[in-house]
């Protein structure tokens, strides 16, 4: 993902105070991490799911790119759950 200047949904900004995730976490995330599945038809930009690690921390990160605006938009950020993904944090758990 091309990390531009970035925009924070109110969803985001409530949930990483709640988890305890800072502003800079989600860059760094955005800036290293992989992404492990894309949501093309999001809208109104198309998203993906981006896994990242803040020290030893495991984090996922849902932006999106506006390319009008050259920004990147982050919908939400969490830590994953390993009773909802697998090891590694890349894939979710069959149920």
């Amino acid at each position: 993902m091309n990390v531009g200047p970035l925009v924070f949904r109110v969803h985001a900004i409530k949930r990483m105070f709640q988890r305890r995730i800072s502003e800079d976490d989600v860059r760094h995330v955005l800036e290293t991490g992989e992404t492990i599945e894309a949501y093309p038809d999001d809208t109104p930009y198309p998203s993906q799911l981006i896994l990242g690690w803040s020290n030893v921390r495991p984090l996922h990160v849902v932006a999106a790119e506006n390319v009008e605006t050259m920004e990147t938009v982050v919908i939400t950020a969490y830590e994953p759950d390993l009773e909802e993904w697998e090891p590694g944090f890349k894939g979710r758990k069959r149920r």
